[in-house]
């Protein structure tokens, strides 16, 4: 498979030991558990995978404000902000294309986030804060097994914290450069039988300062966000646990329509700026209910909705609305592409081609000869309101089992039914709608003390595709409850999202002024439409890993090898102008990866992350953002008297061509007064590369950034 000879010899070694290995590894029994690998409760060395943790402590340390600058900490997670039209940041697992976080699924307390109708994750605009957050755990593999299509590379499951353990209020804000303007407010209180915690929060900074150019950008961002969660015991057996989450706010983004014709706009005609205006909307029901020890059953419903509206006045030449140029480019898009070159060219004379698209482009050429002015060489143009706003709603329902056969046998199952609906009059055309119906199931076997065996498999109906079924296979070799050995064949899944696969893309240009043959609205004439028969992404993985807790040393490490081979990729960036998906993309990744966790006593806390990736990739958009050697290390230091400092290093050799390194120094003071706890710390951010910021138009004018915030908690 072509992994690295020192990573063979390592996972050799790891194998050797023998089955009375025991005494080498004498650990306490109370072991963390992690819930994200196959839904069930499950120590570390006995996860069907490699998956890490960023607990409570790590994530306040990192002094991170959004969720993307977490997943830095993740072995071959990698992080990309991009500037675009809204500018966003793209979370990929072993890289892949950077275009959309196609391939990961994220959840919040199980209700995923990732939207099915546009292929995204807004991960700035996800109704959370972050001092809300207690754990997240990443599985870093497939996973469609647990959760469904679209967890093809990793899940991402972002556990927030109880009310019962969030009792009184929390205070916070942050000031600093580049803008950054952060507050949160939270308070919780608990009654007999309940608890409930509310946090507001805000959010704000300035993005990227200039591109390569040296233009000034516009990608800003202003929210707010309110979140309401409240847990209630109906009797010893059953719990209710409620949520409720809200987002609103501003993206800045700016317009760089140009015309596709030589025109002479006036200054002012055009909008310098098209902001979206994101509303985010999450509602969620669980019921848990114990029958028995053995035996527990959950019931969950979530609803959401999101919102992105953009509107904005652009410029174009009169003839850019004709209706026989409109048709010409559906005809043949190459046809009406060579006339457009023509008469930038100043020839007034249509390319070879059918008689009908002789005949549209002769008609063509005279809207343009009537549209000239003969002393500029420009033509006539019409300014009008571009409308981008999209809409999409989630109605989930889930139903899980958990059942203890018998003290070496446990088995998982479940169903579920989801509804999705996406609406945007220029990205779909007419509301389109998908039912997803899963059956899942996973069964663990404890052969004897030290073998463990575990397979599962996910069934999945999917109205808009043909029906699948993902197996997993797990062996796991215990050398104590602590240590553990494993290989792992899994298989998995991404579904096309609904814009891939049944886009209606045009642009209907309203209130044009002055009228473009007589037209107060009128349609732009590129449009493309999608084809329809994509079929659903696929990955088979192999896996060799070590999983161990050395307790009375406080370590904590994991190690893998793997093979990832991922067929039927869809990776063309999706283009009005260029809409050309299709199957037709690979991709190979072979490598390995490790994590160690070390707690060297009570005052210090060190973190490694590596991933080393091998591959092969058909298409250049997978090539780009999928560096060989990525990797983090953190420092976390307790000094006494209430000082606090950690230190992390962040640091990819070719991320998109472009080499990145950061050092993040975080120093605070912690201060308590009678029952109140105050909190002050500096954050600075140093850049240690001279590069652009993953892609070439985002540069900051400084290396550096620094702020300070302060809290309070009573």
């Amino acid at each position: 498979m072509g992994y690295p000879r020192h990573a063979l010899t390592l996972s050799l070694g790891l194998l050797a030991f023998p089955a009375g290995a025991e005494d080498l590894f004498m650990d306490s029994p109370a072991l963390p558990e992690v819930l994200t690998a196959t839904r069930l409760q499950q120590a570390a060395a006995a996860v069907p995978g490699s998956i890490s943790v960023l607990d409570r402590e790590l994530i306040h340390a990192s002094g991170a404000r959004t969720l993307p600058e977490l997943l830095r900490l993740v072995p071959g997670m990698l992080v990309v902000p991009q500037v675009g039209n809204p500018p966003q940041t793209t979370v990929n697992y072993h890289g892949s294309s950077a275009n959309q976080a196609r391939r990961l699924q994220v959840l919040v307390d199980g209700r995923s986030v990732y939207r099915s109708g546009l292929a995204q994750v807004d991960w700035h605009d996800i109704p959370l804060a972050i001092e809300d957050i207690e754990r997240i755990e990443v599985f870093r593999g497939p996973n469609t097994v647990s959760y469904g299509a679209n967890a093809l590379m990793a899940v991402v499951n972002i556990l927030t914290r109880a009310p019962r353990d969030s009792h009184g209020t929390r205070l916070k804000v942050t000031r600093g450069q580049r803008g950054i303007d952060d507050w949160y407010a939270g308070h919780g209180l608990g009654w007999d039988g309940g608890d409930l915690h509310l946090s507001l929060s805000g959010q704000a900074d300035d993005g990227f300062d200039h591109d390569r150019d040296g233009n000034e950008f516009r990608d800003g961002r202003r929210l707010d966000r309110l979140n309401l969660r409240l847990t209630q015991e109906l009797d010893p057996s059953q719990s209710l646990d409620w949520q409720l989450a809200f987002k609103e706010g501003s993206n800045q983004v700016g317009n760089h329509y140009r015309a596709s014709l030589p025109i002479a706009a006036l200054p002012g005609e055009q909008d310098d700026r098209s902001d979206v205006r994101a509303r985010d909307y999450a509602g969620s029901v669980r019921w848990n209910l114990d029958l028995d020890p053995q035996h527990r059953l959950h019931a969950q419903a979530n609803l959401q909705h999101w919102e992105r509206l953009r509107q904005w006045r652009a410029c174009e030449a009169q003839v850019g609305f004709s209706p026989q140029l409109g048709r010409l480019w559906r005809l043949s898009p190459s046809y009406a592409s060579a006339l457009l070159g023509n008469l930038e060219a100043g020839k007034l004379t249509p390319p070879p081609g059918s008689t009908e698209q002789v005949a549209l482009a002769g008609q063509v050429i005279g809207q343009v000869l009537a549209t000239l002015d003969p002393t500029t060489g420009n033509l006539d143009h019409a300014c009008g309101l571009i409308n981008e706003d999209s809409r999409e709603t989630r109605l989930d329902l889930e139903v899980q089992d958990t059942l203890s056969l018998s003290d070496s046998l446990r088995l998982l199952s479940g169903a579920s039914y989801r509804h999705d609906r996406a609406e945007s009059d220029t990205y779909l055309g007419a509301p389109l709608r998908k039912d997803t119906w899963r059956l899942f199931g996973h069964l663990e076997w404890h052969i004897d003390e030290h073998w463990l065996l575990q397979g599962g498999a996910m069934y999945e109906r999917d109205s808009a595709l043909s029906d699948s079924l993902t197996p997993r296979l797990a062996l796991n070799y215990l050398i104590t409850p602590a240590h553990g050995l494993r290989a792992v064949y899994s298989e998995a899944l991404r579904t096309p999202d609904m814009f891939e696969n049944g886009a209606h893309w045009s642009y209907r240009v309203r209130d044009l002024r002055p009228a473009a043959f007589g037209q107060r609205e009128a349609l732009f004439f590129m449009s493309t439409q999608a084809p329809g028969d994509l079929d659903q992404e696929r990955i088979r993985s192999y896996e060799l890993g070590y999983n161990g807790h050395f307790s009375r040393l406080g370590l904590a490490m994991d190690v893998k090898l793997f093979h990832e081979n991922i067929d039927d990729m869809i990776s063309e960036p999706l283009k009005v102008y260029d809409f050309t998906p299709s199957n037709a993309n690979r991709l190979r990744l072979n490598g390995i990866e490790g994590e160690l966790d070390w707690r060297l006593g009570s005052d210090d806390r060190l973190r490694l992350g590596y991933a080393y990736i091998e591959f092969d990739a058909s298409h250049p958009e997978d090539r780009r953002l999928t560096p060989r050697h990525s990797g983090s290390a953190g420092w976390l230091r307790n000094w006494g008297q209430g000082w606090h400092s950690s230190l992390f290093y962040y640091g990819a050799d070719s991320l998109n061509g472009l080499r990145f390194e950061r050092l993040d120094l975080r120093l605070a003071r912690r201060l308590h007064i009678a029952a109140t706890q105050l909190e002050l710390a500096g954050m600075l951010q140093q850049r240690l590369d001279d590069e652009p910021l993953s892609m070439p138009n985002n540069h900051y004018d400084a290396r550096r950034v620094l702020w300070f915030s302060a809290g309070l908690e009573f």
